[in-house]
């Protein structure tokens, strides 16, 4: 229970920490926010609704990775490296990747709604 304890305690620092440092993940905690009711109203089912708050977490949780990663490569060196930037780049990417994809989950799950499936 004390190893449990300390991981919840280190996570809720990092969130934190990423809350108070990262305008990006400001901004998808606000998504999350709008879309825990959207969810309900967009979705056709129950399921269908966790589906679509499980996207936006999935961006959050891409998000969260990607600063990790920003963070350490920035820790590594200040200066310009082309390697460190590629994978920057890459972190970049998978968060583009999951919001496209989320993105889609929601426009099916609002085409389903209106009756287009």
């Amino acid at each position: 229970m004390l190893r449990l304890w300390r991981a919840t305690i280190n996570s809720r620092k990092g969130l934190v920490f990423a809350f108070r440092s990262e305008q990006a993940v400001r901004e998808e905690v606000a998504v999350l926010v709008l879309a825990l009711p959207l969810a309900w109203l967009a979705g056709a089912t129950a399921m269908r609704s966790v589906e679509l708050v499980a996207t936006v977490v999935l961006v959050l949780v891409v998000e969260l990775l990607n600063t990790a990663i920003e963070k350490l490569s920035d820790r590594l060196t200040t200066e310009h490296d082309p390697q460190i930037g590629r994978v920057k780049d890459l972190g970049s990417a998978a968060v583009g990747v999951a919001i496209l994809m989320g993105g889609l989950f929601w426009l099916f799950a609002i085409a389903e709604r209106m009756g287009a499936f």
